[in-house]
């Protein structure tokens, strides 16, 4: 059970970081985009930790 979720918070991780990695790439970033992208990816990185 512990493991499910856990992998499925790394999916979730991975998924923002490929968001994050796609927005800073375009032309004219959005950086209110990029900082609650990082948010949302740190707080799921430490809910990971947690178990």
């Amino acid at each position: 059970m512990v493991s499910s979720h856990v992998s499925a918070l790394q999916t979730k991780h991975a998924g923002i970081e490929a968001r994050l990695r796609e927005e800073m790439s375009r032309p004219a970033p959005d950086t209110a985009t990029i900082q609650e992208l990082k948010k949302a990816k740190l707080r799921i990185k430490e809910a990971i930790e947690l178990h």
